[in-house]
């Protein structure tokens, strides 16, 4: 009787090694071969001699799947294989054993039986055929043993020779001893071993595993790093071969400047929006223009909608016209009114979008419900995308990112800090991987990875890094403009311009102002104002009416923040110049006195944002010094009074509806009192400030020197924080000679206007050149630091110090632009020569006051967002400062794809070495300089990057895209060294964590922003609603019932993509979905396997030692 192997209570892989322990040769005839399941016999079969007749036979039949076996047997035609057939299916074959390798995780045996089976093969102990005549699923293992009574052992039944056959349950075999049968069996093998169309697939056996991961040899780091770059740089080489430059475009943008297109149009197409975020001076306008006119050209798009600051409105019109842009544009101050009447944009560009930082205003949410109701697809501009205030980033990608759409990334490290996904589920009611849930982390990195899925972001350093050329005659970094023409990059020289500070003398003008008596008094302020809901009446929203209640609520909202503000933008004006701190107090007192009046009265109080701007307007046209007269020290009560009086009588009838009103019956007694106390300190101020003139005033006189003698030929561009100092600066300077003089401030009717007369050339307007129009000394506030081409001028003043250096360095981009002639950009600073330490002691103790008392909630205040410009460095005119090297803010895509276009460009070769690098490849290299472990990349089944970094112990580092690629950057001279003892171990760890995250952010529908998903609930929606009536049918529903069971195919997925970014009404996506059923181009229902969940692709692992 016949022994059963069942793999339960027998196991056929015992039998086999025990019988193979006494034998010198076998023959095997599998259905299937998993080149991993050699690892159960290959140490017995090393044990062979070896050659012909001392070896081990291993027959494969032609495997196929149960799809092509049930339309054989259906056919009424007979296959007969020729040998052009037998040749392709031996290739086609060799390419499954090769995908046999890539699937799973690599072990430390997988490895060792795949370099052994290798080894065999070339040592004679193993030859493998490919049974091709027709299918074979037969099942057999003959052994010969030298023994006289059964020397030939077969074993018969279901087990393949893969893991499964050889050890799992399910299988049915038995061993054949009686030797009439095994000679039979025997004499069966060699007929189809020596068949004609049974070939030797020895070498490609080898070839698989020798081409592979499993490979007895060390792979290149440098290799598995660019490999790594290659895949995280898909999005953007698929930009760049799917989209094309404009022909109106080709000839005017730079090499860098077209990549930028096609990567946002990518990223454009495929997520609704894009926010370039180039640092100023690379054209990010010129990008946005290529941009649109794309989506113009290829997918039909009608018009664009550009929303700009007013100052920008004539430079896109100029842009448009040039480059035949079918665009309207609109300033953004007029949005609310506009924007509800305007027809169907496909495309929204937005500039200068971190602007729009507070989603809670009324512009803010105009542009947001213009979009949502539109579908419009989104280009934000702007140079400074990080801010401190992370809420601000947010709220510019809420414009077109739902709360509850995937955002493929979650904030990890922040939901680490707080003890893992289950502490965070608990905690917060968001998926993970949404806006909402980002917008609890105050982590910089969490907010950086998010970016790079939307953004297209370089620095001036990574261009002149990645696509400058080096002048051989001077050495000097250049960019080839599109006329041939080489564009330097210019050095940034900061200089000091000083001024004298005689901080010991009492009567001196500048050692008043910045006294301590002065800070004093400003630190003693009350600021009620900007603070009322801490002077309401108990009940007062029991008074209030229901409008008044809104007001009641946004007045605790805004609380201390906007007190810290007020002071701030007081220190501020201080610093600008006495004649704008000056202005300012008077305001301060007279915005006082009106509140007085309207309590004293029983009037309502006019709140809300429009306050400052509108009482400004209303003093702008008045003459200060009439209506207070000279001398602030005589009847000054009685002078503000008159004039509070007078100014509550022409806002409440004029401009009543730029404001809400609030009773001042619902205010206590003690708002009066703090009112009165900070008039009475404000006037101090002025008491002191009194004899403040121009002609006293060095500072003013030192500008003068520097435009009139150390530069009088040069073009100058002087910058100030306050509209204030630039008219007192271009007053003065003009009444005291200074010719070709102009002044550019939100105040301006048009300020492109005046740049173009400061910077003809660079603004395409040389006909200005050299005429009585041109202008050479130009006043601006940061009016000019934002959108506007200057670089016919290399010299930049800053009169006052902004807090944040990217102020700075956006002044200086303004004339740092490619085109720039001047071999250095000279960016002076005022500074006085004695009492440096006065000022920067003034601005730690306003930093200290504001954050002890909570006026600013963390760095919420505009004024400090970005790194603190250091005013020692520029005092002692340090060399950089002024430099963007930020690299650290360049977008993933882009990094990566200039790794590999750089590598490339070296060697070509590079091309078809790393794309032909099979997956699971891994390579390790030594670096003392950054963290021991194993980084694991994969891809998932949806085509989504992951990458995780784990130390020796198999713990989580991180899996930050960004850091995981700068830790695994390395060169062509970095040696490949033995792999980390557990390298493969950890390999499946660091899969581990990539799996649990996977796993949790797919549904049955895939990602909420794909085209499956949405597409099913538009339809189940649309259906549930219309059931039993014309509109919907069988078919429908049918087609519906796939679309949840199936995965679509390609052709539908594209179709459906393209339909929705155009706006398909539900009734014509119910149409196409039927249709394309009917032609069958809707679902792949042969792969409904694929609807599982599928593991991880390994792409490659780099170990650090």
């Amino acid at each position: 009787m016949p022994k059963i192997f069942d793999n339960i209570s027998e196991y056929l892989n015992q039998a086999l090694l025990n019988t193979l322990d006494v034998s010198y040769r076998a023959d095997f005839c599998v259905g299937y071969f998993n080149l991993r399941g050699w690892k159960q016999l290959a140490t017995e079969i090393e044990k062979l001699e070896g050659g012909e007749g001392k070896d081990c036979r291993l027959l494969v039949g032609m495997q196929k799947s149960p799809e092509e076996i049930l339309r054989e047997y259906f056919s009424t035609e007979e296959n007969v294989i020729d040998n052009a057939t037998a040749q392709r299916i031996r290739k086609d074959l060799a390419i499954r054993f090769k995908e046999q390798l890539t699937i799973g995780t690599p072990t430390e045996n997988d490895e060792a039986a795949l370099r052994k089976l290798s080894k065999q093969i070339k040592n004679k102990k193993v030859r493998i055929k490919l049974f091709l005549r027709h299918p074979l699923h037969a099942k057999l293992y003959l052994l010969y043993r030298n023994d006289k009574i059964s020397p030939l052992v077969g074993y018969v039944g279901s087990s393949n020779l893969t893991l499964a056959g050889l050890l799992k349950q399910g299988e049915l075999n038995v061993d054949v001893l009686e030797q009439d049968a095994a000679l039979k069996l025997s004499k069966w093998f060699e007929d189809r071993w020596n068949d004609r169309l049974c070939v030797d697939i020895s070498d490609e056996i080898v070839e698989i595993i020798e081409t592979s991961w499993a490979a007895d040899k060390l792979y290149e780091p440098y290799h598995i790093y660019l490999k790594m770059a290659y895949h995280l740089s898909r999005e953007a080489r698929a930009g760049i071969n799917e989209f094309k430059i404009p022909k109106v475009f080709d000839e005017q943008l730079f090499d860098y400047q077209k990549k930028a297109v096609q990567i946002a149009a990518h990223h454009l197409h495929h997520r609704n929006g894009v926010l370039i975020g180039d640092v100023v001076g690379l054209g990010k306008t010129i990008i946005a223009s290529a941009l649109a006119k794309i989506f113009e050209e290829d997918f039909l798009f009608a018009r664009s909608l550009i929303i700009c600051p007013a100052n920008l409105v004539n430079m896109w019109n100029l842009y448009k016209q040039q480059y035949e842009l079918k665009a309207d544009v609109i300033s953004i101050a007029k949005v609310q009114k506009e924007l509800p009447e305007l027809k169907r944009y496909r495309i929204v560009i937005v500039d200068e979008s971190h602007n729009l930082r507070n989603r809670e205003s009324k512009r803010y949410n105009a542009i947001r419900e213009y979009i949502r109701e539109n579908n419009s697809n989104v280009i934000l501009l702007t140079a400074t995308p990080y801010n401190k205030t992370y809420l601000d980033l947010s709220n510019q990608l809420r414009l077109f990112i739902d709360d509850e759409e995937d955002v493929g990334v979650s904030p990890e490290r922040f939901i680490e800090t707080i003890g893992g996904t289950p502490e965070f589920n608990a905690t917060y009611q968001v998926g993970a991987r949404t806006l909402p849930a980002f917008e609890r982390s105050d982590i910089a990195d969490d907010w950086r990875e998010l970016m790079r899925r939307y953004m297209v972001r370089r620095t001036r350093s990574f261009i002149k890094d990645n696509y400058a050329e080096t002048d051989e005659d001077n050495g000097r970094k250049y960019i080839l403009m599109p006329s041939g023409e080489k564009s330097y990059f210019p050095e940034r020289i900061p200089k000091r311009a000083q001024y004298q500070f005689k901080q010991n003398e009492p009567d001196d003008l500048y050692a008043k102002l910045y006294s301590q008596d002065i800070v004093n008094i400003l630190n003693r302020l009350n600021l009620p104002r900007y603070g009322l809901a801490n002077y309401l009446i108990q009940d007062a929203s029991v008074h209030a009416s229901s409008a008044e209640l809104n007001i009641i609520d946004n007045l605790s909202r805004a609380g201390k923040r906007l007190m810290g503000f007020a002071r701030t933008n007081l220190f501020k004006r201080l610093e600008s110049s006495g004649y704008a701190f000056q202005l300012s107090i008077i305001r301060h007192i007279l915005r006082n006195h009106l509140f007085i009046y309207a309590v004293e009265n029983k009037l309502a109080l006019p709140i809300g944002s429009p306050e400052l701007s509108a009482i400004n307007e209303y003093l702008d046209e008045i003459d200060v010094e009439t209506e207070l007269g000279n001398k602030w020290e005589k009847n000054i009560d009685n002078d503000f009074s008159k004039t509070a009086k007078k100014l509550y009588e022409e806002i409440s009838i004029k401009l009543e509806h730029k404001f809400e009103w609030i009773k001042a019956s619902l205010f206590r007694k003690e708002l009066i009192t703090q009112l009165t106390s900070d008039c009475n300190e404000l006037k101090k101020i002025l008491s002191i400030a009194k004899d403040w003139s121009p002609e006293k005033d060095r500072q003013l006189k030192a500008l003068y020197k520097l435009c009139n003698d150390t530069h009088k030929n040069d073009k100058l561009i002087i910058f100030t924080q306050f509209a204030d100092t630039a008219k007192y600066i271009h007053k003065n300077l003009k009444e005291w000679g200074v010719k070709k003089i102009d002044i550019a401030t939100g105040e301006s009717s048009d300020p492109t206007a005046v740049a173009t007369k400061f910077s003809p050339i660079s603004n395409n307007r040389p006909d200005l050149k050299n005429t009585a129009n041109e202008v050479r000394v130009l006043i601006a506030t940061d009016v000019l630091s934002e959108g506007q081409n200057l670089q016919d001028a290399h010299i930049v003043v800053n009169y006052d110090l902004p807090w944040a250096i990217i102020r700075l360095i956006q002044r200086t981009g303004r004339v740092d632009r490619i085109g720039q002639k001047a071999e250095q950009i000279i960016c002076y600073s005022f500074l006085p020569e004695d009492g440096l330490e006065r000022i920067i002691n003034l601005r730690g103790r306003l930093s200290r006051r504001i954050e002890e008392n909570a006026e600013v909630v963390g760095s919420d205040e505009t004024f400090f967002e970005g790194d603190p410009v250091n005013i020692t460095d520029l005092y002692n005119e340090k060399a950089g400062i002024l430099d963007d090297d930020e690299d650290g803010e360049i977008d993933l895509a882009s990094y990566a794809y200039q790794i590999w276009k750089n590598a490339v460009d070296i060697n070509p070769e590079l091309n078809k070495i790393i794309p032909d690098l099979p997956n699971v490849v891994y390579a390790t290299k030594e670096d003392d300089k950054k963290e021991k472990g194993v980084i694991v990349y994969a891809k998932t089944h949806d085509e989504n990057d992951l990458l995780a970094m784990v130390n020796y112990n198999g713990e989580l580092i991180t899996t930050s895209q960004l850091r995981i690629l700068k830790d695994a950057a390395c060169d062509i001279n970095t040696k490949p060294v033995e792999k980390v003892q557990n390298h493969h171990e950890l390999v499946r760890k660091g899969l581990m964590f990539i799996k649990d995250y996977e796993s949790k952010i797919g549904g049955q529908l895939g990602k909420k922003t794909g085209a499956r998903y949405r597409v099913y609930n538009r339809l189940n929606d649309y259906y549930e609603e219309n059931v039993d009536t014309l509109f919907v049918s069988d078919e429908l529903k049918k087609a519906i019932e796939e679309i949840y069971k199936y995965p679509l195919k390609e052709f539908a997925k594209e179709t459906f993509n393209r339909q929705l970014r155009v706006g398909i009404t539900d009734q014509q996506l119910a149409d196409l979905v039927v249709s394309l059923r009917e032609e069958n181009k809707l679902c792949r229902i042969e792969d409904e396997a694929e609807t599982k969940y599928k593991e991880p692709q390994i792409i490659c692992s780099l170990g650090i030692k």
